[in-house]
């Protein structure tokens, strides 16, 4: 693969041969997933695509424009303002906002077509007041207690189908724990299952039309494929990452969309009894061969990959960080690799001859999960597209 098939969407025109950082987004990969999940769902279940959070890091407009373009017509958003920037990207399609969004802003959601998420009353009543014709899905509280009206509430659920300027076009919930097949949580997930079904059933017989269901994320999707709904939401599944190893009862092959890479910028020797970066968290116990590599915590490097937790590849070549993760520099002991040399390639996560790091392995180093490490890659770390 070379230059010619990478597109750099940064404004210098940039391209990897010349930047200090960037992300590789495999585009083909998205793809691959977005295929992979899709056959997981039901029939008549379509993909609606969770690109919040700037698609976690890959890009929204970039990635919703590979989805669209591969036929998933359905998209996910936290704000009001990822959602206009998808408008004015071009793309079409149901654009749902997953978030608050103050009322006194509700034109935009009005202007662009875009789909509010409810959850509660008094917020539905304070959008209605607004005056603008809106689109809205309601959220039901199963029992994770983040947003959502109290789905045992029929007459709350029923005040958003009553409101003049409201049309509600669907009913989501968000399962707590189905990330996990602990008994005790399996229990609790088909609880929320249950309570979430009931109040749709109840709202049927009540001659209302619910419009379309959507229950599962992308944790959902692996552990509770069979669900009787219209859409899968899938976020960080389409990364080709988990949030975590957890045990799964499905678990499709997925591929890995992100990379991060970063160049290594001086090489040097330093012997024994010597410490590396703040704090002296490490010294050497032997002469060790040292490179400094430019990316930092500002780029999204996790400072707890400091003191041996976390690796970087050069040469095919996996190698351990040492000392503690610095704004824009890293450190990682190179002695095993004979010919690295400024200008070379680190890559943090990725694979590279026959090594890879996924992103799971840095969150697991970290402490936290998939989900946090790429939705903290750093602005200033071009995004750079690769496609067949």
């Amino acid at each position: 693969m070379g230059v010619a098939d990478i597109i750099n969407i940064d404004k210098t025109n940039m391209s990897r041969e010349e930047g200090r950082a960037w992300v590789e987004i495999d585009l083909d990969a998205l793809a691959y997933n977005a295929g992979k999940l899709r056959s997981l769902a039901p029939p008549g279940c379509e993909l609606m695509a969770v690109v919040k959070t700037d698609a976690y890091g890959m890009g929204a407009v970039r990635v919703a424009q590979r989805l669209r373009d591969e036929g998933v017509k359905s998209f996910a958003v936290a704000t009001v303002d990822e959602g206009v920037q998808l408008r004015e990207s071009g793309l079409e399609g149901d654009i749902l906002v997953l978030t608050y969004t103050r009322p006194s802003r509700a034109a935009l959601l009005s202007d662009y077509r875009l789909a509010q998420l409810i959850v509660d009353k008094d917020y539905a009543i304070a959008l209605d007041s607004m005056g603008h014709k809106l689109r809205v899905h309601v959220a039901l509280d199963t029992g994770m207690h983040r947003e959502g009206i109290d789905a045992a509430s029929l007459p709350d659920i029923e005040s958003v189908f009553l409101c003049d300027n409201l049309t509600v076009e669907g009913i989501s919930t968000h399962l707590a724990s189905s990330d996990s097949l602990d008994a005790g949580d399996m229990e609790f997930t088909y609880l929320q299952i249950e309570r979430y079904y009931s109040a749709i059933e109840s709202l049927v017989a009540m001659g209302y039309d619910v419009g379309k269901l959507h229950i599962q994320a992308s944790y959902g999707i692996y552990n509770y494929p069979d669900l009787r709904c219209d859409f899968i939401r899938a976020g960080i599944a389409l990364c080709g990452a988990l949030g975590h190893d957890e045990e799964m009862i499905t678990r499709p092959e997925l591929r890995p969309v992100v990379s991060v890479r970063a160049v290594v910028a001086q090489v040097r020797w330093i012997g024994a009894g010597e410490s590396v970066s703040y704090g002296r968290t490490f010294t050497t116990e032997k002469p060790i061969k040292l490179a400094t590599i430019c990316i930092g915590y500002a780029d999204g490097v996790p400072r707890h990959m400091s003191g041996n937790n976390g690796a970087c590849i050069i040469r095919g070549i996996k190698s351990p960080i040492v000392g503690r993760v610095c704004m824009d520099l890293i450190m990682a002991d190179v002695s095993a690799i004979e010919a690295v040399a400024p200008g070379d390639v680190a890559t943090l996560i990725g694979a590279d001859g026959g090594e890879e790091i996924r992103c799971e392995d840095v969150a697991r180093a970290s402490g936290t999960i998939a989900n946090e490490i790429l939705s903290r890659l750093g602005t200033r770390l071009p995004r750079v597209y690769v496609s067949a």
